[in-house]
């Protein structure tokens, strides 16, 4: 086969050989294009969260409608498990390790049974955990009491108008002769 092995055929092979291995380390282990640029990442936040406040609400005997209204829905009924209901909770964001936390209710009939949790954070802790703000300040959850004062007062609700006197507004004719 003449022209195969031409110089400018081995040169244009070792050029696509040496391209091809190196866009392969041109992406570090950070997720970084040639340590300049980095792609966006998004925080992928799923499930419920459950804090410690809120497992304290829920105590055994509580019908399932209860136990919705304090914790909310579950991420997942099973229909072969109908006497469980699994709260699950994950979150990944970048630059830091994926969290995750599993809740199981368990019920008979239509009551609760127990409620199998691992250690969970209360809600200020949550919210330092998850905060983006820097130096790691918590925002505030509640208005203190000058905020509370400083808050413009609501108006008065209307008078409600008086009920029209009963009787018909028109005179009708009668739909059957007597």
């Amino acid at each position: 086969m003449p022209g195969l092995s031409t110089p400018r055929t081995s040169a244009l092979l070792a050029l696509l050989l040496t391209a091809a291995l190196t866009g392969c380390s041109a992406v570090s282990s950070d997720g970084s294009v040639l340590g300049i640029i980095t792609p966006y990442r998004i925080d992928i936040v799923q499930g419920n969260v459950v804090t410690k406040e809120q497992l304290a609400l829920v105590k055994p005997g509580m019908s399932r409608v209860q136990v919705r209204d304090l914790l909310g829905s579950p991420l997942l009924t099973d229909p072969f498990h109908g006497d469980r209901w699994d709260y699950v909770f994950t979150i990944q964001r970048p630059g830091t390790q994926p969290q995750r936390r599993s809740i199981v209710a368990r019920f008979e009939g239509d009551r609760l049974l127990n409620v199998e949790a691992p250690e969970l954070p209360s809600e200020r802790e949550f919210v330092a955990l998850i905060s983006r703000a820097r130096g790691g300040k918590v925002p505030p959850l509640e208005l203190t009491a000058e905020e509370r004062a400083a808050l413009p007062v609501p108006p008065k609700a209307p008078a409600p108008a008086p009920e029209p006197e009963a009787g018909p507004l028109r005179a009708y004719p009668p739909l059957e002769p007597n």
